[in-house]
């Protein structure tokens, strides 16, 4: 799943970046937020990150400005330990959830999943659902029905992710690019057809049905 981080500490959000996508997100960062209000409106992400002290247009601003714009992407923003304002004012622009400044990225990975469930209309916890299979997020595997744990590679992790969130919608190559791949990466169209047949091998390829001319769609029920 693509995330979008809108961080002016470039330290923080290198460290950010490196343990997001080592959690199986692919990350796009931006450092203002001019630039981070444009990459929100793209419709590519799943979730924004968003800091509110930001150089040439605040937080706030950028928040309120995608919401004007009826824009519902799901906002975690980030506040400065005792500015409990910036929480009130936060929520008011729509933001559905805020982290503290200085916090674990434990704690951050717990609230974007809690977010992703929420806006997918997913049951709770760290795991993802559907149609008989379960997502093991923590160690990048899949349960199936029997309880056999299959083991996923990054890619692979990423990729079954999106469409168990994305279950029964007809799925292009490149929307899936846009998830595996972030704006600075080459993106590769044909790869993708390499990675839909390892899920098909390893979870059976009556899920994954190919729309010819149109993409994929992942099926939670099977006749």
């Amino acid at each position: 799943m693509r995330l979008l981080l809108v961080e002016d500490d470039r330290d923080l959000a290198r460290l950010l970046k490196k343990n997001l996508e080592k959690a199986g997100y692919s990350v796009d960062v931006s450092h203002d937020g001019i630039e981070g209000e444009y990459l929100g409106n793209e419709g590519v992400y799943e979730l924004a990150i968003l800091d509110l002290g930001l150089p040439q247009r605040n937080g706030i601003t950028v928040l309120k400005n995608w919401r004007a714009q009826q824009n519902d992407l799901p906002v975690l923003i980030l506040t400065a330990r005792d500015a409990w304002y910036e929480k009130v004012d936060g929520f008011k622009a729509g933001a559905d959830d805020y982290l503290a400044k200085p916090f674990h990225i434990e704690e951050m990975l717990v609230r974007i999943n809690a977010l992703l469930h929420r806006f997918h209309q997913l049951p709770g916890g760290g795991n993802v659902q559907v149609g008989g299979l379960i997502l093991d997020q923590d160690r990048q595997q899949v349960v199936t029905e029997n309880g056999k744990r299959i083991d996923l590679t990054g890619a692979e992790f990423k990729l079954l992710r999106y469409f168990l969130l994305h279950r029964g919608q007809v799925i292009s190559k490149s929307t899936l690019n846009e998830q595996l791949y972030d704006f600075d990466s080459d993106k590769d169209s044909n790869v993708i057809e390499v990675y839909v047949n390892h899920l098909r091998r390893k979870l059976g390829k009556e899920r994954f049905e190919t729309r010819r001319g149109q993409g994929y769609i992942f099926k939670d029920e099977l006749p």
